[in-house]
C-alpha cells in the first residue's frame, strides 16, 4: 500500500509541484489549500502517513494546524515548510512538535530523502506505540488507555500526565519536572496545577484514591509511578 501524504500549501503551483514530484515517486497525495480545507481532510482521510505543512495559510496558520495535529496523533510526522529562514522560528516549529523544517526554496529530492526518513522513524515508533504495564495498557497511536482491557477516558493532559509518569516510574519526580514535562516551559499558571490532575487522575486508575497504591506522594518532593 501506497504511503498516504498530505500537502497543505496554498500557492497552488508549489503545492501541484510538490504532488507531481512525490507521484513519481510512488507516494498517495491529498491536497490542501487552507487552514480549514487541511482540518477537514486530516479528520476524514484514513490512513494519512506524513504530513507537509507550509506555515502561512489563509484562515488558519500552520503553527496552529502543527498543534491540532500533533495532539490528536502525536506519532504523525510533520515537515513544516516556509519562506523563512531565522533560527527561532524553527525552534519555535520544533517546540510544537514538527519532525522537520525545510526553506524555500528547496530541492525536491531533498524534500524525498527527509520524507523517507521520517516515514522510516515512523514505522519504528509504531513497533513501539503500546506500553504495557502488567494491568494496565497505553496505545499512543489511538491515544486510549486501558485498565485490564477497559477503557478509561482520559483528558489529553491525563494522558500526557500518565505516559510521564510511567516512562519515569519508580522514580521520585518534583512538581517542578512535572510541569516543565507536561505542559511545558512556557506554561504560566500556578505549580498547584500539578496536585489537581494528579488527583484526578488516581481518581481514574487507582481503586482507593485516598489511599494510593500506584502514584505515591514523596513528601517534600512530588510524585512517584510505583
Amino acid at each position: 500500500m501506497k504511503n498516504k501524504i498530505l500537502v497543505v500549501e496554498d500557492e497552488k503551483r508549489m503545492n501541484n509541484l510538490i504532488k507531481d514530484f512525490l507521484i513519481t515517486e510512488d507516494y498517495e497525495i491529498i491536497q490542501a489549500f487552507d487552514g480549514d480545507e487541511a482540518i477537514d481532510l486530516f479528520y476524514n482521510t484514513k490512513d494519512i502517513s506524513l504530513v507537509i505543512l507550509d506555515v502561512n495559510l489563509p484562515i488558519r496558520d500552520g503553527w496552529s494546524l502543527l498543534r491540532e495535529f500533533k495532539s490528536e496523533m502525536p506519532l504523525i510526522p510533520v515537515i513544516m515548510l516556509t519562506a523563512r529562514s531565522q533560527a527561532s522560528d524553527e525552534l519555535f516549529g520544533f517546540d510544537l512538535g514538527a519532525d522537520d523544517y525545510v526553506t524555500k526554496p528547496f530541492n525536491m529530492k531533498i524534500l524525498v530523502a527527509r520524507i523517507r526518513t521520517l516515514l522510516n522513524k515512523s514505522i519504528k515508533s509504531e513497533t513501539k506505540a503500546k506500553l504495557e504495564y502488567n494491568w494496565i495498557t497505553l496505545d499512543s497511536m489511538a491515544h486510549k488507555f486501558y485498565i485490564e482491557n477497559e477503557e478509561v477516558i482520559l483528558t489529553p493532559i491525563e494522558y500526557d500526565l500518565l505516559i510521564y509518569l510511567l516512562k519515569n516510574k519508580n522514580i521520585a519526580l518534583t512538581r517542578e519536572q512535572i510541569l516543565n514535562s507536561v505542559w511545558g516551559y512556557d506554561y504560566y499558571g500556578d505549580i498547584s496545577t500539578v496536585a489537581v490532575h494528579i488527583r484526578k487522575l488516581r481518581e481514574k486508575i487507582e481503586l482507593n484514591p485516598k489511599k494510593p497504591k500506584y502514584i505515591e506522594t514523596v513528601w517534600g518532593t512530588g510524585y512517584r509511578f510505583i
